[in-house]
């Protein structure tokens, strides 16, 4: 029922909730249209009073337009975090309307002239306007971001571009709640203790949970869900299992009820026929602009200088498989379900070493600690857990976040770890609000980190793979970006910056985790709360550079498709499997099986902002390779090179150009033969 005073809705009054936390407990799905009508209409007479301003000054044109639609931004903020996190039918099926309004009140304000000609004012006189530091960086950012959508274009092409940004709006949100349908409509039953061969004891605890929440008690359900999906591949016995969850798992949303062929082509000839429309080549040629890349050849040939060496190692890392799988199991050839199968019990005999003997030193609880515990040591933080503030979810986590020498308040921070239908599969960080100013007041930040990790059993805690172990520290640092960031205006704030540079914080956490000082933080067993043993840190390390081709080569390859996507012509793409067959051609060692497609469920680029960027993660891993090996050289705490980091990367946002930013801190331009360094490729 819609409320039947508009202006009463909990989504447009201020919060009286400390700090002013989003009263989540009383948000429904029927409140957003009412609220998204109001705050358009406030935020268009906001607008029409600068444009009503006879004198133009940096006041009433640049900071008014950064504040016109604060309510606006709010409320679309919480709707597509909670599309993302936790969304019924009925809030999914919203986006369909809500996005193609935002969408028209956004190019409402892009293509305003009037509105324009005061921006540019504004720039052309900015030296005469004596404008410095952030609100130098404002005016540029607000000028080129209206140059590059539409405000240059005439009156006609401004309607042609308005109409292929509606149609955009819809299509992303679409992808992606395909992508969450399909995920959910698999499920694999096995009725038959003898199918769970070679599963960890706690993996069988969690398919039996799993099943007993469904009303199956006695049977086991697996799922594509991450914390399911990559222990039945890495461990399962049964390679006729493996290959069916492998096969739905590699076919999601291609074919079927939730099929995003149609999507991925309507997405890729939109964009580029509004890159064209603005004046470039292609979609990535419009991305890249705005990158550290800068260009398309750079891309393609810092790709390049990856793939040669690590399509070599992992043609190695294949054979080495190969003929391991051959010797015990007489396999005649590996297939893409027998990998990773393989690729542990290879490790296994090579290093001794079982990656489920590192999960009774990760209880979520302790390395939730321990990541805590290193932003102290780096950064002089503390997280308070605050059990007083709305959640949208009974499994979401609440801290307030404060120095710790001056007791300063720095921000509010939620944590959601557990998978579930109503979410979407991955890891991300996102804002609720984002540092800066908002009503002529600066503010700090409401951050949010939301992963997929293994859930506790009846008889354990959550205990975490490895792998979740990094994806925690990896959105931790993106959330430290996010936290720490000392910006004026928002749309500079936090990770406000280059896509190819916003990695370089997330990234360079990883580096701890493999490493005795960082993991002696957290890493204690869940039983006995020993310490983990030395020499099984040192399996780690030795075994971290195992078969590093081969994941290299996999995320060259995601990289290389993506290019792919947005510099090809759309008309010359007939059909979305075939076209990925020939643009992962160059990057596969194995044949591509029939019925099974990665651009179908690939959500970085259709479903979220990697569109021509996915190649950032190798771009700043060169910068996080680069920047730790600083930390090594003069202390993996070292405060004053932390100190550094901080004060030139993390609270700086996108207030200047991210290579000035890295000199800063580092003292010269990156090394770029760091990451082949580290991944042992050089």
């Amino acid at each position: 029922m819609t409320n039947t005073n508009q202006n009463d809705s909990v989504l447009l009054k201020n919060s009286t909730l400390k700090d002013g936390a989003i009263p989540f407990d009383q948000i429904k799905v029927e409140d957003y249209m009412p609220a998204i009508e109001v705050a358009i209409t406030e935020a268009k007479n906001n607008i029409a009073s600068i444009k009503a301003q006879k004198e133009i000054t940096f006041d009433n044109t640049i900071l008014a337009l950064e504040l016109a639609s604060e309510k606006v931004d709010r409320i679309s903020n919480i709707y597509f975090n909670l599309f993302s996190a936790e969304a019924n039918d009925a809030h999914q099926a919203l986006a369909q309307k809500i996005s193609p309004i935002l969408s028209a009140f956004s190019s409402d304000v892009s293509l305003d002239d009037q509105i324009f000609q005061k921006i540019k004012f504004v720039y052309d006189n900015r030296i005469k306007l004596n404008l410095k530091g952030e609100d130098l960086s404002l005016t540029e950012k607000l000028y080129k971001d209206f140059s590059r959508n539409g405000a240059l274009l005439t009156p006609e092409k401004k309607d042609e571009l308005r109409k292929l940004d509606q149609e955009l709006s819809v299509l992303s949100p679409q992808f992606s709640e395909n992508v969450l349908k399909a995920t959910n409509a698999f499920e694999m039953w096995i009725t038959d203790e003898k199918d769970l061969a070679g599963l960890p004891e706690g993996v069988r605890e969690a398919a039996a949970m799993s099943a007993e929440q469904k009303g199956k008690k006695g049977q086991w359900l697996f799922n594509l869900q991450a914390p399911s999906l990559i222990p039945f591949m890495t461990y399962s016995a049964q390679r006729h299992l493996r290959e069916k969850l492998w096969r739905a798992s590699s076919s999601k949303a291609f074919g079927g009820e939730f099929d995003n062929q149609e999507v991925i082509k309507k997405i890729v000839t939109l964009k580029y026929q509004r890159a064209q429309l603005l004046g470039f080549k292609d979609y990535a040629e419009y991305v890249l602009e705005e990158r550290m890349a800068k260009n398309e050849d750079t891309v393609f040939t810092f790709l390049k200088r990856l793939m040669e060496p690590a399509k070599k190692a992992a043609a190695n890392d294949l054979k080495e498989v190969q003929d391991f799988a051959k010797k015990i199991d007489g396999a005649a050839e590996i297939k893409p379900w027998d990998f990773a199968y393989y690729s542990e019990k290879l490790k296994e005999e090579k290093y001794a070493f079982n990656e489920e003997e590192l999960r009774p030193y990760f209880k979520l609880e302790n390395v939730i600690e321990g990541v805590f515990e290193h932003s102290r040591r780096l950064f002089q933080l503390t997280f308070k857990p605050v059990t007083n503030i709305p959640v949208y979810h009974p499994d979401v986590k609440t801290f307030e976040v404060y120095h710790e020498k001056t007791n300063e308040y720095i921000g509010l921070f939620y944590m959601d770890f557990f998978p579930r239908e109503t979410k979407k599969g991955g890891a991300w960080m996102t804002n609720y609000r984002e540092q800066g100013m908002y009503s002529h007041e600066v503010k700090r930040p409401h951050v949010s980190i939301v992963c997929n990790f293994t859930k506790p059993t009846p008889t354990k805690p959550s205990l975490l793979s490895y792998d979740e172990v990094r994806t925690l520290f990896h959105e931790f640092g993106h959330a430290l970006h996010g936290l720490l960031s000392q910006c004026k205006y928002r749309t500079l704030a936090g990770t406000n910056v280059y896509w190819d540079f916003v990695e370089l914080p997330s990234q360079i956490m990883e580096n701890w985790t493999e490493e005795k000082e960082g993991l002696d933080l957290f890493a204690r067993h869940y039983e006995t709360n020993e310490p983990i043993p030395a020499e099984l840190v040192e399996k780690i390390k030795k075994s971290s550079l195992f078969q590093s081709g081969w994941m290299t080569l996999r995320q060259v390859q995601f990289a290389w498709l993506d290019m792919k996507w947005y510099t090809t012509k759309p008309d010359q793409i007939k059909d979305v499997d075939q076209f990925e067959t020939d643009a992962t051609a160059l990057t596969r060692l194995l044949p591509k099986e029939p019925g099974t497609n990665a651009s179908a469920s690939f959500g970085h680029i259709f479903g979220g902002g990697y569109a021509a960027g996915y190649y950032s993660y190798h771009w700043a891993a060169v910068l996080d390779a680069d920047a730790f090996e600083y930390f090594k050289e003069e202390g993996l705490y070292n405060v004053k090179v932390a100190e550094k980091f901080k004060n030139s990367i993390l609270s700086r946002g996108g207030t200047s150009h991210p290579m000035d930013l890295y000199k800063e801190f580092r003292g010269r331009e990156p090394d770029p033969d760091s990451l082949l360094r580290r991944n042992g490729l050089l």
